[in-house]
């Protein structure tokens, strides 16, 4: 279920009333949790389920059995082991087979080799990444004693099956998450207006700006050969606004849905496209995989407490891993180790930490050092991007070179109304940069007034639906 379709717009109401007039009790309010989110899950294909719980079991068992052998640290590994051995077969299986079966066959041909490995051609289940890694961080919690297993299976399922969040994050924490389903929530107004208010604004750049965005992007990436190098790079910037307002549009709707129902998520992302250095557009974008990645893989690694080179190591790890993440394609490891070669003499000169303040804290503006920062780091991004979109290594090629040694210092006059769109993001959050959101009204405006404020949510949820003609899954959700 799409959370820009008319099916979501009739479940969220009925499930909002039900969920606070009828489940009222803390444990029939999770069991129905856990049926409206099946359901959610399930719109695309009931077999799915199948996988999510038996999923959300194995992760539950292990809770119970770390707990059952406490003193036992060789069972405590085996346990845990087992469970994460288990949901990576699962999601290297399902996501990554047919990937790296494909590759050893090409090269081994090109060896005179020829191997016979069948293709699977499983459908990749929606969101599987998130939920797998959301499951994993719970095992791996409890195994490190940062969290004591719950027994309570029915908001243990509630944890990993919430359908705000389940299939594209973020990727919740259960020392975050799991506590708010085993204790009661009363209904918060002035938290649920304030999901409201974030809803439409990732609404607007889901629908307004990135399906619009893909519409242009999608003719220029079809047809680059063709295209002058004015054209590629508008092409490159309509790539680097669709994907971000899908992604963060969908952590916005996520995070406003869960507030209707009293549960906060964390912040997924924070103005990724303002930051000064890269290390900085990795503390901004998509948050909770990132952070998840630092916690769960670099730090149990060594870190950056074992010396230079080793943290290098771990650093082109962690970066390899977030590309392969995303899909099986070399595209994404590319990507993943573009980004990471760029990270990477920030830290060996220790500026990797160094831009943690919100950029031009003291002004409405930047600072000329701010802005040059600001758009050369917005440059190497936009590069990434391409290689992000590109089908293959070649077309990425392709299109970059393409669109340096084709590029006259002009660019198109017609057909550039997305970045239009794009502009208003740009200024909306540059505005907002200091709130947790967009949308979230500082307490001394002009939007203080109500009917201010009335008359400008109108105005954008007038602009958005004119917009649903352009109805299209999210970029995320084949990950």
């Amino acid at each position: 279920m799409l959370f820009n379709s008319l099916e979501f717009l009739i479940f969220l109401p009925i499930v909002f009333l039900l969920y606070w007039h009828v489940f009222k009790p803390l444990r029939w309010q999770n069991f129905f949790v856990v049926v409206a989110s099946y359901v959610f899950y399930g719109w695309w294909d009931w077999r799915f389920l199948l996988l999510i719980l038996f999923t959300s079991l194995c992760s539950f068992a292990s809770g119970i059995l770390l707990q059952r052998f406490d003193e036992s640290k060789k069972w405590r590994k085996v346990i845990s082991g087992t469970n994460i051995a288990i949901n990576i077969a699962i999601l290297g299986v399902v996501k990554y087979y047919d990937f790296f079966a494909s590759q050893l066959v090409e090269a081994f041909s090109g060896l005179g080799i020829q191997l016979n490995l069948t293709s699977l051609n499983i459908i990749l289940p929606v969101g599987i990444s998130f939920y797998t890694f959301q499951a994993l961080s719970y095992t791996v919690d409890i195994y490190r004693r940062k969290l004591e297993p719950t027994r309570d299976v029915i908001a243990f399922l509630a944890f990993i099956s919430f359908f705000p969040q389940l299939v594209a994050g973020p990727i919740e924490r259960a020392t975050n998450l799991l506590p708010q389903f085993l204790k009661p929530r009363k209904f918060d107004y002035a938290l649920a207006v304030d999901g409201m208010r974030q809803i439409l604004w990732g609404l607007f750049k889901k629908m307004v700006v990135a399906d619009t965005c893909a519409t242009a992007c999608n003719e220029i990436f079809a047809d680059y050969a063709t295209k002058s190098g004015g054209e590629l790079i508008v092409g490159a910037l309509f790539f680097t606004f669709q994907i971000y307002g899908d992604f963060s549009g969908y952590s916005d709707i996520a995070i406003g849905t869960a507030k209707l129902f009293g549960v906060r998520l964390m912040r997924n992302f924070n103005v990724p496209y303002f930051s000064r250095d890269i290390a900085e557009f990795w503390r901004r974008w998509h948050i909770s995989l990132n952070t998840w990645f630092v916690d769960y893989v670099y730090i149990p690694l060594g870190g950056s407490r074992n010396g230079k080179w080793k943290t290098v190591r771990n650093t082109l790890i962690i970066f390899g891993l977030s590309g392969l993440w995303h899909g099986a394609n070399w595209t994404y490891i590319v990507w993943g180790f573009y980004h990471a070669f760029l990270f990477i003499p920030l830290f060996l000169f220790g500026l990797n930490h160094k831009r943690k303040d919100v950029v031009a804290a003291q002004s409405w503006h930047p600072s000329w050092k701010e802005a040059l920062q600001m758009l050369t780091t917005f440059c190497f991004v936009v590069i990434g991007w391409i290689i992000f979109r590109a089908e293959n290594i070649g077309q990425a090629w392709g299109y970059i070179s393409r669109m340096f040694c084709e590029f006259d210092g002009t660019f198109p006059k017609h057909g550039n109304t997305p970045l239009i769109y794009c502009g208003i993001v740009l200024l909306v959050e540059w505005m907002q940069r200091k709130k947790e959101h967009a949308f979230q009204i500082p307490h001394r405006s002009l939007f203080a007034y109500r009917p201010v404020r009335w008359i400008f949510y109108f105005a954008v949820f007038v602009c958005t639906y004119f917009f649903m003609g352009n109805q299209s899954t999210f970029i995320y959700f084949q990950f």
